[in-house]
């Protein structure tokens, strides 16, 4: 009975070592995609302020609430993009 309570104790340090080293992966990538989305946001903010000069807070939220594809996306329509009035039609896709 002891030799199984001491088999137990190992198998169950190693499920939580193994747990915890599982966790610690997801949070560094689920950080890593939180770090890119929002430097991205601020980058594409950036160009859209250089080019139009300042922008609302509503029109800010929006952008740093786009997902990394749409960020992606956005960045590659401004190339396009004539106005201010472009970048909100372009933003209204993304309304909920």
């Amino acid at each position: 009975m002891m030799q199984e309570s001491v088999i137990y104790q190992d198998i169950l340090q190693k499920g939580k070592q193994i747990g915890e080293k599982r966790g610690l992966q997801i949070g560094l990538e689920q950080g890593e995609e939180r770090g890119l989305q929002k430097g991205k946001a601020s980058l594409v903010i950036t160009l859209i302020t250089y080019r139009f000069g300042n922008i609302s807070e509503e029109i800010e939220a929006k952008i740093r609430s786009l997902s990394l594809s749409e960020l992606n996306e956005l960045a590659i329509a401004l190339l396009n993009v004539t106005s201010l009035d472009d970048v909100m039609n372009w933003l209204s896709q993304f309304q909920n």
